[in-house]
C-alpha cells in the first residue's frame, strides 16, 4: 500500500475492520438505511489507526501554506469520533497541540475544557472521523474564529457529504474516501435492501 492508500484500498481497509457495513440498519430517529459507518471501529488497531493518520497528514503537508506552519498548528476537534484521528495526525505533522470542544447535553454548545486558550492568530486544523452535514465543524469552526483563531484546512477520514452540508471554501477540505451520502428512509414505505438478514439497531 502507498504512503497515500488509494480511495479502494481505504474503503476495503475499512470493511475489513468492520468500519464501512452494509445490512439492515435502524437509527435512532427511527430512519432505515442499507448502510453503516463507524471510523472508530478501525482505529481501534494500531496499525491502521497509524496508516490512516499518517496518510490524512500527508495530504494535509502537501498544502504549502500549512506546510510552513506546521510547528504552531493547532488540531482542533469534537470530541468522540474525531479524538484518536486529531492525536493520530498531530503525532504525524509533529504540529503543536490537539484541542477537543464538548457539550454537556445536546442544547448546549461546544466548548472547551476550562484552561484551554486559543491564541488570537493561532493557526487551526480542523479534523473529525466523518463530514456529513458539517454541523459540528460549523460550530467549530465558528467557536475559534470567534476566539481569533485562523482555520486553514478541513481533514476528515471519509467525506460522505449530505445536501446540507455548507460549502467551507476556500478553506480546504482534505479526505481519505469520499461516499455517497447516506440514504436513510421509513422502512414501513420501503423495502429492505437485505430482507434475508436481521435489522440491527443503531445505538
Amino acid at each position: 500500500m502507498e504512503l497515500i492508500p488509494t480511495q479502494e484500498e481505504v474503503l476495503s481497509l475499512l470493511r475489513q475492520t468492520g468500519a464501512l457495513r452494509e445490512g439492515n440498519f435502524v437509527y435512532p430517529d427511527g430512519n432505515h438505511s442499507d448502510q453503516f459507518l463507524q471510523i472508530p471501529l478501525a482505529f481501534r488497531f494500531f496499525q491502521h489507526s497509524k496508516m490512516l493518520s499518517v496518510a490524512l497528514s500527508r495530504k494535509v503537508r502537501a498544502n504549502s501554506e500549512i506546510r510552513a506552519n506546521i510547528e504552531k498548528l493547532s488540531i482542533f476537534t469534537p470530541a468522540g469520533g474525531g479524538l484518536p484521528i486529531a492525536f493520530g495526525v498531530c503525532e504525524a505533522l509533529r504540529a503543536k497541540e490537539v484541542y477537543w470542544a464538548e457539550r454537556e447535553n445536546e442544547h448546549e454548545p461546544l466548548r472547551l475544557r476550562q484552561f484551554f486558550d486559543i491564541d488570537p492568530g493561532e493557526k487551526v486544523l480542523l479534523v473529525d472521523d466523518i463530514l456529513r452535514t458539517g454541523a459540528k465543524l460549523s460550530e467549530l469552526k465558528k467557536m475559534v474564529e470567534a476566539a481569533g483563531a485562523v482555520v486553514v484546512g478541513i481533514a476528515v477520514i471519509v467525506a460522505q457529504l449530505s445536501p446540507e452540508c455548507p460549502d467551507f471554501s476556500p478553506i480546504p477540505v482534505y479526505s481519505l474516501a469520499k461516499l455517497d451520502p447516506l440514504y436513510l428512509f421509513d422502512a414501513s414505505k420501503n423495502s429492505l435492501k437485505y430482507p434475508d438478514q436481521l435489522v440491527e439497531t443503531i445505538r
